[in-house]
This record gives structure tokens, C-alpha cells and sequence, in this order.
């Protein structure tokens, strides 16, 4: 899969990190739609297809299926994300293209695994294939430049990806009331590596979603253990867990906006180590992105009542857990300093005093080692 030359400067640009970028699902849909009604029109298939992309990008895909299948076309496209560990790296994106009755404009179906929506809160109605609005924009784009008429466009567009189902499983679309498949994403078309926007973009959705529901409170977690944590500990639905894992800022960041008008209550729930780093001052808490500042946990430690030289040997711990050891020997409860600490910092990026915001931090073993705030109910 090679890139024209419109979309060189925005390759080198995202090269200078040295990560190769990659294209979104909605891209390669794009691309396959336009090859696929190329087909429809003329028995000729463009191998590679150019595809328009926002911000002036034309990058050319190379077909992994062309054919015609009846009344339909149908084209593909395997999927390139570049060096992002994406799970959709490698799947084949299949769009068969018909011929709808005039007057109809261009509607889409979910193809074999693409997703349904099930529930409100996301950007396309109940009942709808889960391919978001720009992923839809970029494709009715490209089926009109595949012809050279101003005729209008009545077609059917029904998007796949093969073993969908399959990979959906390893994504947060089964807890977001997306069944069947994936979703097809993608604003730009353009996956950069490590950027993690499809996982902040499923917080935000998982947001959407509970918020839609019902949910006032939701919990945050890092991870599957803070997960049931935080639901036995509050009687929470699975749809108000939200996994954030190490992105605490993308949920306090929407949250603070208008898409969080809805929310009464939310918990911070994770690992002891993690929540350190956001009592810190660290809005991101991967460890390649943010670490453990041992000088900051002694002096959390010694404004908790420890003593000099507690705080030195805190200084020179290993892990957070060891920290916590050598201040409880002092009897300090380092852990609900983090925890209380924690909640003053994750509260002034909220912004937002009608949130009830409380964390609750644990260890490895899912034991609540530290909570900030008086005793909540239920």
C-alpha cells in the first residue's frame, strides 16, 4: 500500500517521530468504495485506487479483492495502521456497492463484521451500521469522484470487515451496545502511531453511552481488577465502567465539557502506583509517558505526619507498594494521602464542584490501600 504524493508532506511530518502512520478503517472503506462503484459503472476496477482524504491527503491503496457479484461490485482493502498497535492492523475492509432506486440517495448497510448499534448515546441513531459520520462523509466523497457526472447518487454501501466479530471482542464495541462487528472510524484517515485515539475516543463514547442511559455515576478504572473493584463496591452496571486505563485525562477533560452535563458522581478506581502519578500532577499514566516520583511520595508521606528519615527511606523505595509499607511502619497512611491527593488534582481538571469526584486507590491483589473523601454510599 503506497502513498501519492499529495499526502507527502503529512507522511514525512508523522516519519520524523521515526513510527511509520497508517490509515484508519474509514479510509480504507473510502478507498474500496470508490474502486467498487468504479467497477459498478464501467466492469473496470482502479488497482490502485486514489482516495480522498480531509486535509488535501490522496493516498493510493493497493485492491486486495476486485469483482463483480451480480447487480453489485464489490473491492478491498487490508488494512495498514502503520506502527500503531492497532487490532485492526491486517483485517480486510470489503464494500459491495449496488444500485438503489432513484430519488433514495446513498444509504449504508452493516456487511459481515461491522457492527450494529444498540444502544443511544453514539453518533449514529439505534439500529444503524456502526460506521461513524466522517468514515460516511469520506465515502460518499469518493463514490462521487469515481464518476465524472453530477448525477445524484442513489446507492446501497454495505461495509465488512472480515472477521470482524472475531476482533471485535478484543475492543470496548460489545460494552458500547456495537454487536455483530466493529466499528468504522477514522476523521482524518490517518492512524499515527501511539496516539491512542481510538481508545480515548471509546472512553468518550463509553461516556455517551452510560450518560444516555441513565447512569449518574460512572467509575473509571485502569484496568480489570480496578473494574470489579469499583463495580461490587458501588452496585455498578457494567455500563457504567468506563476503562480508561492509563488516559485519566481524556475522562476528566470530557467530562468537563458540555458532554458531561449529566454526570452526578464519578470514581477514580486503579492501581496504587498509577494514581501516584495523577496525584502528581500526570494526566497520562503509562509508564513510558509518566512515572513514579519517589521525592513527591516523601513528601506526601512527611506532610502526613511521617518522619525524616521515613521519608528518606521513601525516597529510595522501589515501588510504590514498598513506600507504602515504610510509611505505614511509621503509621502514616501514605496510601489515602495519595488518594485524597489525587481527587484535589483530578477535581481542578474537572472543574466542575457538582461532580461528586472520589478515587479509590488499590493494589495488585485489588485491596483498597487508600480513598479519598468521607465514607459514600451507594
Amino acid at each position: 500500500m503506497t502513498a501519492g504524493s499529495a499526502d507527502g508532506g503529512r507522511s514525512r511530518q508523522l516519519r520524523s517521530s521515526g513510527l511509520r502512520p497508517g490509515w484508519t478503517t474509514g479510509a480504507c472503506a473510502a478507498g474500496a468504495a470508490r474502486a467498487a462503484y468504479r467497477g459498478l459503472l464501467t466492469g473496470d476496477f482502479p488497482d490502485p485506487v486514489t482516495v480522498l482524504l480531509p486535509g488535501d491527503r490522496a493516498p493510493a491503496f493497493a485492491l486486495t479483492d476486485a469483482r463483480l457479484d451480480g447487480e453489485a461490485a464489490v473491492a478491498a482493502i487490508t488494512k495498514d495502521a502503520g506502527d500503531d498497535p492497532d487490532v485492526t492492523h491486517g483485517a480486510v475492509i470489503r464494500v459491495r456497492v449496488r444500485r438503489a432506486p432513484a430519488g433514495s440517495g446513498v444509504s449504508f448497510a452493516a456487511g459481515p463484521g461491522v457492527g450494529t448499534v444498540t444502544l443511544p448515546g453514539l453518533p449514529v441513531a439505534v439500529g444503524e451500521p456502526a460506521i461513524n459520520p466522517r468514515p460516511r462523509a469520506m465515502i460518499v466523497a469518493n463514490l462521487r469522484a469515481a464518476t465524472t457526472t453530477e448525477d445524484p447518487l442513489d446507492l446501497v454501501v454495505e461495509v465488512g470487515i472480515d472477521r470482524g466479530q472475531e476482533l471485535a471482542r478484543h475492543t470496548l464495541n460489545p460494552r458500547l451496545g456495537i454487536v455483530g462487528g466493529l466499528s468504522v472510524l477514522g476523521t482524518t484517515g490517518v492512524v499515527v502511531p501511539y496516539s491512542c485515539s481510538a481508545w480515548i475516543d471509546s472512553i468518550r463514547r463509553g461516556i455517551d453511552v452510560a450518560l444516555a442511559a441513565g447512569q449518574q455515576h460512572l467509575a473509571a478504572c485502569t484496568g480489570s481488577t480496578s473494574e470489579a473493584v469499583a463495580g461490587d463496591r458501588f452496585g455498578l452496571p457494567e455500563l457504567a465502567l468506563i476503562d480508561m486505563g492509563d488516559f485519566a485525562g481524556a475522562v476528566l477533560k470530557y467530562l468537563r465539557s458540555p458532554a458531561g452535563d449529566r454526570c452526578r458522581r464519578l470514581t477514580l478506581c486503579g492501581g496504587v502506583a498509577k494514581l501516584s502519578k495523577l496525584a502528581a500532577g500526570h494526566l497520562d499514566l503509562h509508564s513510558g509517558r509518566s512515572s513514579v516520583d519517589p521525592d513527591y511520595l516523601a513528601r506526601l508521606a512527611t506532610q502526613a505526619g511521617a518522619s525524616g528519615s521515613t521519608a528518606s527511606l521513601i525516597q529510595g523505595a522501589a515501588t510504590v507498594l514498598e513506600a507504602l509499607e515504610l510509611a505505614a511502619a511509621d503509621q502514616v497512611d501514605l496510601g489515602q494521602a495519595i488518594a485524597e491527593a489525587s481527587a484535589d488534582y483530578a477535581q481542578t481538571v474537572l472543574a466542575r464542584p457538582e461532580i461528586l469526584l472520589h478515587v479509590v486507590c488499590i493494589d495488585r491483589a485489588g485491596a483498597v490501600v487508600g480513598e479519598s473523601g468521607p465514607s459514600l454510599p451507594h
